[in-house]
């Protein structure tokens, strides 16, 4: 909490702070603002809206298979909705609703002002909504996607779905994926270096804890289902055979990709929702919660384990038996850090006399429903049973259980835990018992049913049924308590449109919570804190700092009389203060590089190349406007000295935020290569022959001096860096323009090869790898040239500030010696491994 012995800010310093914070007037502020709550509210509402269409479209279903042998929707529109219906609960509503939630809440949880890079925030919230709006563009265009949310092959294939719906699908996936990605490399070098002083990690709240392992989770998820995007759109666009069995192509590399993201993804959203109600159960029974240290294993147990189930989805393909009883071991494992999670919560609440409002009866709705959906978790893990009701609505109650009752029932409880403080006033009460009510009856009602048809054999998927079955009864149920949901999703609509407007005024903290959010004024002035705040415990606001931690912490970052946006970074364990940072103002440099990508993504839709090279050069120029400093900021940087706390302005090295962000984006465009790489060797294990009968095996000479050509680069770079911390200007220009040369010799020596090649990438699998591989390296030698040029080009030009550049030319440094090991790793692997294969 802010330490009650310091001073109040006078009124003039909190109007002074209040004007640099807050955004500017007009069109021009709302289109140009980065503040983490605007966008976490944007992120939110999207997310909401979505989520309608979503359950628009469940309804439609529902109606359709509410009788049998039923004519309200055809089935190549009862194929479109259910496809609509999974992609957007999966990819447009639960995950960027819980970005949207910790975009808001973490900054304010954790006592930080801002996010660490509030324009990335703004691109990642661009990007979600231009690749939401590019997906059910569809509708307008006539071709929506009907292969379902899995789009498994050959189905979302070029033979079976020729028209434009499934490139839809792909490319607006992988636009919603780039925010995901970039939401998660703010939030965890956020919450590892923003953290209010004496917040160690042992003290930080569970939802943060959840907030961070879902990130890392993100960064290792998702870019697998971005390498099979590309590679499926590839198939389909220029006659690749990655998923081709006839051309060596495999149709389960697709089905291994896909749910090496997708099973993980299943936590990704739980574990959110999961931290939420670690929020709301310890503040209604007044308490801490209950078994800290095992609630924070689970998260991070479950977030790894996460990653060992994903061919739970695949035993019906003919895995090997040792294969499924390892992935069976493992989905039975992971009921146990789950099962942690929830016996803490029953423990907090055990005892207590908790205050019952709506935000804990979705928590206890949440407990009794995710547990039912475990139950089910475990039956569907044992192989012999899954055989039984695998595609069948027993699979379709299950994981509705799981997320309905996991993520969207804690969803609505963080809702109504946070609406206060967000928009300072308080939801009724009446309405919120009767949406709680509607919303819980309706589920199980709906989905309890569908268990029992699911076992008497009605499999998913199909848009009708016969008559004579005993399925009617059931279905006719399970459609009567989706509209009971429907209704009680109006009642929440009507209880916020009314409360927004006339509900009570709720004050700082109306619940009596613990976390640092309610520290602040409901709803939070856009500097969030006008000093920095003070932990001394898990709850910070319910244990007082002692005397010495408030003497030690207090007083770092006072009001901004400096009129510019700082805020304070920590050590990453104990949270001891480190520097005071500046953080950039409104830009539409974030909206303009969403614009500029989304400009890509229609050219590869409509197969117009000039306006995706447009897209490319337009994405290049803003990225590197965007990283270029203005002229103010220039100025003030040569005025700035130091703090009153001797608290230095800048991070430099491994410390600054440009080197963390530049770490993270490594971890992601790493597990983006891996994902080729992996498929390579699978290939090679489907296929009798490496390369197949009628390929010669590569020539060697040129790959080499590629090789060699990037791995000097990257030295190259290396010695650039040292001269640049000894102060030297000329000597990284000539280190710089040495790995640039060599960069660029990596290339043109991988195109000749590949125009000597003798093949083209229709051909066979083999060949689709050969290309794409070697187009990889290509792109991430091209996008270390252009790193490392811009890193030079503010070392010499802005010579009068090189220790501000310095974190710059680190990272270029950084991704150089990533791109150089891509580089040498894929001329190993495309041109030496058919060699000794």
């Amino acid at each position: 909490m802010t330490s009650t012995a310091q001073p109040t800010p006078r009124q003039e310093d909190l109007a002074a702070l209040h004007s640099v914070w807050d955004r500017p007037p007009g069109i021009f502020g709302w289109f140009a603002v980065v503040n983490h709550k605007a966008v976490g509210l944007r992120y939110m509402a999207t997310a909401f809206a979505f989520f309608l269409a979503g359950g628009v479209a469940a309804l439609f279903m529902r109606t359709q298979l509410a009788v049998a042998e039923n004519e309200f929707l055809p089935p190549d529109v009862y194929n479109e909705l259910f496809t609509m219906h999974g992609t957007t609960m999966m990819f447009l509503f639960a995950v960027p609703m819980a970005e949207g939630f910790a975009a808001y809440i973490v900054p304010l949880m954790i006592g930080a002002r801002e996010l660490a890079f509030p324009r990335l925030n703004a691109f990642g919230y661009w990007c979600f909504l231009l690749g939401g709006l590019f997906l059910y563009a569809s509708f307008l265009n006539g071709t929506v996607p009907d292969a379902g949310w899995f789009a498994y092959v050959p189905l979302s294939g070029p033979l079976f779905s020729p028209e434009a719906g499934m490139d839809f699908w792909l490319l607006g996936i992988t636009f919603v994926e780039i925010s995901a990605l970039v939401a998660a490399t703010e939030l965890i070098v956020s919450i590892l270096r923003f953290r209010a002083p004496g917040m160690s990690l042992h003290r930080m709240p569970v939802f943060v804890w959840a907030i961070l392992a879902i990130s890392f989770a993100i960064v290792f998820a998702f870019p697998p289902l971005i390498a099979a995007g590309i590679m499926l759109e590839l198939d389909r666009a220029i006659g690749t055979r990655f998923f081709d069995p006839a051309g060596g192509g495999s149709s389960l590399l697709w089905q291994h990709l896909f749910w090496i993201f997708g099973h993980p993804e299943v936590y990704i959203q739980f574990l959110p929702a999961a931290g939420i109600i670690s929020m709301v159960v310890p503040t209604f029974a007044q308490r801490s919660i209950a078994g800290y240290v095992f609630v924070v294993f689970a998260v991070l147990a479950t977030a790894v384990l996460g990653f060992g189930l994903w061919v739970h989805h695949m035993y019906a393909t003919g895995i090997p038996a040792l294969a499924l009883a390892f992935f069976t071991a493992t989905s039975l494992t992971i009921a146990v850090p789950s099962g942690i999670q929830v016996f803490a919560w029953i423990a907090t609440l055990w005892g207590s006399r908790p205050r019952i409002t709506t935000a804990l009866l979705w928590a206890i709705g949440t407990v009794v429903t995710f547990v039912a959906g475990g139950v089910t978790g475990v039956m569907v893990g044992l192989v012999p049973l899954d055989w039984q009701v695998h595609d069948t609505f027993f699979v379709v109650a299950h994981f509705h259980y799981v997320l309905i009752g996991g993520v969207v029932f804690p969803i609505f409880a963080g809702i109504y835990y946070w609406f206060p403080k967000i928009t300072g006033r308080l939801l009724s009460e009446t309405l919120g018992r009767w949406n709680f009510w509607l919303v819980f009856i309706g589920f199980h009602v709906t989905f309890l049913p569908m268990h029992a048809v699911g076992i008497m054999g009605m499999p998913r998927r199909v848009y009708t049924y016969p008559e004579g079955l005993g399925w009617e009864a059931l279905n006719l149920v399970e459609t009567a308590g989706a509209y009971m949901i429907g209704a009680g999703v109006l009642v929440f609509l009507a209880n916020a449109w009314v409360s927004v407007r006339s509900g009570r005024e709720a004050g700082p903290n109306p619940w009596g919570g613990g976390t640092l959010e309610w520290a602040v004024p409901s709803p939070p002035p856009p500097y969030n804190f006008a000093e920095n705040a003070v932990v001394a415990h898990r709850d910070p606001l319910w244990v007082e700092p002692s005397h010495d931690e408030r003497e030690e912490y207090g007083g770092i970052l006072t009001p901004d009389v400096h009129h510019r946006r700082e805020t304070l970074v920590t050590s990453v364990l104990d949270a001891r203060p480190e520097a005071i940072v500046w953080l950039p103002a409104f830009s539409l440099a974030p909206l303009f590089l969403a614009l500029a990508v989304g400009a890509f993504f229609v050219g590869a839709l409509t197969k117009v190349t000039p306006l995706m090279i447009v897209g490319l050069v337009a994405s290049v120029a803003v990225a590197a406007v965007w990283a270029w400093p203005d002229a103010k900021t220039r100025h003030a940087r040569v005025q700035e000295g130091r703090s009153e706390a001797d608290v230095p302005f800048e991070l430099l090295g491994r410390q600054s935020m440009d080197w963390w962000a530049a770490a993270v984006f490594v971890l992601i465009f790493g597990t983006l290569v891996g994902s080729f790489v992996g498929g390579y060797f699978y290939l090679v294990a489907e296929n009798d022959a490496w390369p197949p009968n009628g390929f010669d095996r590569p020539d060697l000479l040129f790959p080499a001096l590629a090789a060699a050509a990037a791995a000097l680069a990257g030295l190259a770079m290396f010695a650039a860096r040292i001269v640049a911390v000894r102060g030297g200007v000329a000597g990284v220009a000539v280190g710089v323009a040495a790995a640039t040369v060599l960069g660029a010799a990596f290339i043109v020596l991988v195109a000749l090869e590949q125009r000597e090649a003798g093949f083209h990438p229709d051909e066979h699998a083999y060949a689709s790898l050969y290309f794409v591989l070697g187009w990889v390296a290509i792109a991430h030698v091209a996008a270390a040239m252009l790193y490392g040029l811009l890193a030079a080009a503010r070392w010499v030009v802005l010579a009068d500030l090189q220790d501000w550049h310095l974190p710059v030319v680190e990272s270029a440094l950084l991704f150089w010696g990533y791109a150089s090991t891509v580089a040498v790793i894929t001329v190993a692997v495309v041109y030496g491994a058919p060699h000794v294969l």
